[in-house]
């Protein structure tokens, strides 16, 4: 696998500095790479090795929050309403000379991912998703479906002040690794999470929700949404619905795993993101 890096490794906006892995030929088609909670650029080391081989050019960055630089206080949270974390994504299109990108997220990556999409077509090319149905699907689904309503309390939970830090930061690594993640990486992202100051920012995202209601419109560029029909958090009538906010060439690709797929199934994943990319789906 391609070990090479180019370009960019950090660049800023409104005063806060985002560390990013830039990787491939800076000539060639960009995918843009967005992590969820609680994970980090790194998580999509292995699914970058192998879109890098295929040559394309891969951006991964550290969202706000994740970043150690890019933590605001202040205000707070709307500081994390996607509004904001769009136009961090687009700063990073800016820096790295990126007119338009094939992009992907996974999780919170993949409702940021949509957001973009529908907001900003001009600057998307293409869309994969990971896991995460549209958000608009995913609420009608919480308001209709038993097994999804409970499966998302947790994000009603981590909306609290203090508390959901003082739990997660004892039992996030258990949690982890009961819902799927492999033994490393949840050891490293729960890690990382104790770092000053870091869950309460990867929580903003959690957090500002209230504030990112009706920011999400359908995309209107080429997608592809991949799910895992194991998944814990997401569930069927969200993933099956998605396609109704597409206005564009759409692939659904049902997989037999759960929901961490950039860290268990990166050929799948690179795969799939590829294929989307090269416009043979």
């Amino acid at each position: 696998m391609s070990t090479s890096t180019s370009g960019i490794t950090e660049y800023t906006r409104d005063g806060l500095t985002f560390d990013v892995t830039d990787r491939g030929d800076p000539s060639a088609p960009a995918v843009l790479l967005l992590h969820g909670f609680p994970e980090d650029r790194q998580s999509w080391a292995a699914v970058a090795d192998r879109l890098v081989d295929a040559g394309l050019r891969t951006l991964a960055p550290d969202q706000r929050g994740y970043s150690p630089r890019a933590r605001p206080d202040e205000p707070y949270p709307q500081a994390y309403a996607l509004t904001e974390l769009a136009d961090d994504a687009l700063a990073l299109l800016d820096a790295a000379g990126v007119d338009r990108v094939h992009l992907v997220g996974h999780d919170w990556g993949g409702a940021l991912a949509w957001m973009l999409a529908g907001a900003h077509p001009d600057r998307v090319a293409t869309l994969t998703v990971l896991s995460t149905p549209h958000p608009a699907a995913l609420r009608r689904a919480a308001t209709s479906t038993p097994w999804q309503l409970a499966h998302s309390s947790y994000m009603l939970f981590f909306q609290m002040p203090r508390l959901p830090e003082r739990v997660l930061l004892r039992r996030l690594e258990g949690l982890l690794r009961s819902s799927g993640m492999p033994r490393a990486e949840a050891e490293r992202y729960a890690g990382r999470m104790r770092e000053p100051g870091a869950l309460t920012g990867a929580l903003g995202w959690y957090r500002a929700m209230r504030h990112s209601r009706g920011a999400v419109h359908r995309s209107r560029v080429p997608t592809t949404l991949v799910w895992g029909r194991h998944d814990g958090f997401l569930g069927r009538q969200a993933a099956e619905s998605t396609g109704a906010m597409v206005l564009a060439d759409y692939r659904f690709v049902e997989v037999d795993e759960g929901h961490w797929l950039p860290e268990r199934q990166p050929d799948l994943c690179a795969a799939e993101i590829a294929a989307r990319v090269a416009g043979t789906v």
